[in-house]
């Protein structure tokens, strides 16, 4: 099609040239003819616009349809009303238009054989003799211009009218007067004639309420073919049958009204055809993409592998160089130039729920550093930085590139695996936008003391003496103000640690903190493992005790590791455990005989939502045992909903630890704007203790609910607790082997049927089976997120139930193996013997079919160089 501006809309700006070249192919018999015979006619109008794009007129078929209508409509207005155009002229194409409309033949169905004639065929007494079935194809349209030539004699002239549009006017001599005395005689005649039942007069009827096929009413232009076809009829005027062919209503033709539904029906079925088809397809790309997923999955993993294998066989070679003994690990300055690990034993952020950290992050003994330089221009750090975020977060980039939005993206990702609250936006948003939050002074906009502005520090002191019920008034030079409780805990590692020092940490734990620690100082973690049994002193599930925090720690005296600290986090996340006045002094107390500092997370402290639990922070306590090594951290994004708000804030008594952590604030500072509006918020007690706190605690105790009457309903086992914004649930019983693989499988399954948890390993948890659920949200999301898990339960059962139906000798390992192979990070070994290095490359062979793909005589003829090397060092030894 050719579009050339708005001059070219369509059916506008015809010449009189270009008009009389589209009525010379209009006009065309032939035309005429598929006009008629035919229920959509866009194809013939087509033509005529190709044929003229070949003379050089650029319209399209709408157009000449459009143009080919509004002629039509002028000559009907004309003829109807016996008018003339202003000044005693008429319409130039008038003649032309009368020609072919009166010419034109009336088409109708045939009766034998359903084909189509022509009208004017039927004519009584030839109605069998001469009965002419029109056999018409339209791909033989010819375009020879076969009309005759005086139907094309148009006198081109200008009109003369003030507006250039046609103004017919009634003649006085056409108008009819109702109820004349002819009229009366010509109703008698044709009373008379109508009561006469022969062959002749039923034909005469039917010609008379035929109609086209092509859907036109144009009662006047094809009454005058119609009388002309029937021939004069004795008593029975012309005129006045076509005054009765007003009156009486066209008969319907079963004939059309079977074609239409015909059309109709074969239309719905070619429609549902191509929905069918377009599913098809769907379903193919989908399967082709999670083939494409699969394989580059099932390809990282063999990569991974062959990187575990190569470090074992480094690390044997190593002893094996020293005589079989214990290798002196090398030392590592405070310049943090060692290589580091592989991403994949290092733990992502609390959301991504994938499998995190082994117990010990040794940033010597994994992989050389060249396994690690994946780009030129970065460091090994650098590198390893990008990969870790490449490859460990997996749900939390899916989330974020897949959001659910209830108008935009019905069919996105649901995040139960951020924690965070989403239930009180509404008075959020109204609060921070008041006219008191909006205030700008110059030292807002200037470099602010590292620490925090005066004002906000002293109004965090006067908060937490208020809500944390400190027996005396706290003070503003003991408070520093960074931008979130991530860099409060980076900056507490890198001031009370040195490289390789570990902190000790009771798992699960808010995955996080590996990050925050490892990222800038290299710092490890020591875990004590909890588990869901209640044996010994335990009187819940995941209890910590001073017990299992001194037998950790012994051991890791015993391997020569340097504990320097402990973190304690109150409320606890994941398991929403509250401790009690006495668990906490026992901690510090424990704390205090090994000299270890305390790092006290207590973010979650004003979101213990039932009234039957108590919280009690650390700087409630009158006399803290250790007061120089207690260290409070809290912020305002989970208490107060505003997650985006990055702003953490340290409590500590011990100066050089308080001008430490400043010194860090210079990179971690929040800006002088939002430092005041934080201030106004906290200042405004009567707001928090009224409106804020009373509804958020309502909101968490029905979301809570909601979410727990679906658990039960499903048969799960959870911990029941008051605080914070989740709960911890039992998967274990989907779990087809009972192993942190299993538990990848499952966060996965989640995952793809657009719902994200975190998994227990995410958490270091010991036990596989155990995620965790976010239920601070809105109550469409959660009842469509637990729809969700229910379906993929549903589906984990079904799968679970047809491989017990299985025979026992039938081997179903490899359908759940090959797509999802997690290396267990409680693989790792704990000390370098040339034992257990054997051991542990037994077990490698053992887990999988490397060895059997990569034999000695592959590598030899894929890398002859390298074999010729390793095999000249084996001849040396």
């Amino acid at each position: 099609m050719d579009f050339r501006g708005k001059k070219y809309e369509r059916g506008s700006n015809w010449s009189d040239p270009e008009v009389v070249e589209l009525l010379q192919l209009w006009a065309d018999d032939s035309v005429q003819m598929e006009l008629e015979s035919c229920l959509r006619n866009q194809h013939v109008f087509n033509r005529i616009a190709e044929v003229l794009r070949e003379k050089g007129i650029h319209r399209t078929g709408d157009q000449c349809r459009e143009k080919i209508k509004k002629m039509k409509l002028e000559y009907r207005r004309i003829k109807d009303n016996h008018k003339t155009l202003r000044g005693g002229r008429t319409w130039k194409f008038y003649e032309v238009m009368d020609r072919v409309l009166t010419n034109r033949p009336s088409m109708s169905y045939s009766a034998l054989g359903g084909g189509v004639v022509p009208q004017a065929a039927l004519v009584p007494g030839s109605m069998v003799d001469s009965v002419f079935h029109h056999h018409f194809t339209p791909s033989a349209l010819p375009f020879g211009h076969s009309q005759h030539p005086e139907l094309m004699e148009i006198k081109c002239e200008e009109v003369e009218s003030d507006g250039q549009r046609l103004t017919p006017e009634l003649l006085p001599a056409m108008t009819y007067q109702q109820g004349s005395v002819d009229e009366e005689e010509e109703e008698r005649t044709f009373q008379d004639g109508g009561g006469n039942d022969s062959p002749s007069s039923r034909v005469d009827i039917g010609i008379d309420t035929s109609i086209s096929p092509s859907g036109f009413s144009e009662p006047t232009l094809a009454s005058s073919s119609r009388v002309q076809a029937m021939g004069p009829r004795s008593g029975f005027s012309t005129f006045h049958r076509l005054r009765k062919k007003r009156k009486v209503p066209r008969a319907r033709d079963p004939l059309d009204e079977m074609l239409w539904k015909m059309l109709n029906s074969q239309r719905a079925m070619e429609d549902r055809f191509l929905q069918l088809e377009e599913q098809r397809l769907q379903r193919d790309a989908e399967m082709e993409e999670r083939r494409l997923q699969l394989e580059q999955r099932r390809f990282e993993l063999e990569r991974e592998h062959e990187f575990r294998m190569f470090s074992i066989f480094s690390q044997m070679l190593g002893v094996l160089r020293q005589g079989g003994g214990v290798p002196t690990p090398p030392h590592h300055g405070p310049d943090l130039a060692h290589p580091f690990p592989n991403p994949v034993h290092l733990g992502p952020h609390e959301v991504r729920g994938v499998p995190v950290s082994s117990q010990k992050q040794d940033m010597s003994s994994f992989y050389p550093c060249g396994q690690f330089q994946s780009s030129p221009y970065l460091s090994t750090r650098g590198n390893f930085l990008s990969s870790f975020q490449g490859s460990a977060e997996e749900g939390y980039r899916a989330y974020h590139e897949d959001k659910y939005d209830e108008d935009k993206n019905p069919n996105g990702i649901i995040n139960f695996g951020t924690s965070e609250n989403k239930l009180c936006f509404d008075l959020m948003s109204k609060r921070l936008t008041q006219s008191d939050m909006n205030h700008i002074d110059p030292p807002l906009l200037q470099y602010p003391d590292w620490k925090g502005h005066p004002f906000l520090r002293e109004e965090v002191a006067r908060f937490l003496t208020y809500y944390c019920k400190a027996p005396t008034p706290l003070k503003a030079d003991n408070v520093v103000i960074l931008n979130g409780c991530g860099s409060l805990y980076s900056a507490l590692a890198a001031v009370l640690c040195d490289p390789n020092d570990t902190i000790l940490i009771a798992t699960p734990f808010y995955g996080g903190i590996i990050q925050s620690v490892l990222f800038y100082s290299n710092i490890k973690l020591e875990y004590v493992h909890l588990d869901s049994k209640v044996t010994g002193n335990s009187t819940r599930p995941f209890q910590l005790t001073v017990e299992k925090m001194e037998r950790t720690l012994q051991n890791a005296e015993s391997q020569g590791t340097n504990v320097k600290a402990m973190i304690l986090i109150n409320p606890h996340n994941p398991l929403g455990d509250i401790y009690t006045l006495s668990e906490m002094k026992e901690f510090l107390e424990f704390a205090k005989r090994h000299k270890l500092h305390v790092i006290v997370d207590e973010v979650y402290m004003l979101s213990v939502f039932d009234d039957s639990a108590t919280f009690h922070s650390v700087l409630s306590i009158d006399k803290l045992p250790d007061p120089q090594r207690t260290h409070v951290m809290w912020g305002i994004g989970k208490d107060f909903a505003v997650s985006g708000i990055r702003f953490g804030t340290l409590y500590t008594e011990n100066r050089d630890v308080n001008d430490a952590v400043a010194s860090l604030c210079y990179f971690h500072a929040v800006c002088g704007p939002m430092q005041h509006k934080i201030a106004q918020l906290l200042r405004d007690r009567d707001w928090i203790n009224q409106v804020y706190l009373k509804t958020n605690h309502a909101r968490l105790r029905a979301a809570q609910a909601y979410v727990t009457e679906e658990l039960k309903s499903l048969g799960l086992p959870y911990l029941i607790r008051s605080s914070g914004f989740f709960v911890w649930i039992d998967f274990r019983k989907y779990l087809k082997n009972k192993t942190f693989e299993d538990e990848v499988m499952l966060w996965k399954h989640f995952l793809d049927n657009k719902v994200l948890l975190s998994c227990g390993k995410a958490f270091e948890c010991c036990e596989p089976g155990w995620f965790r659920i976010i239920f601070a949200d809105k109550t469409h999301r959660l009842q469509l997120g637990m729809q969700r898990i229910r379906k993929v339960l549903e589906e984990r059962e079904k799968e679970m139930q047809a491989e017990e139906d299985r025979q026992p000798g039938q081997d179903s390992k490899a359908d759940s193996t090959d797509e999802v192979i997690y290396i267990s990070s409680h693989q790792e070994p704990s000390s370098t013997n040339l034992g257990d290095l054997i051991g542990l490359l037994q077990q490698q062979m053992r887990s999988s079919e490397w060895l059997q793909k990569n034999t000695a005589e592959q590598f030899s003829q894929e890398n002859p160089e390298v074999y010729q090397v390793f095999s000249k060092f084996l001849s040396k030894q």
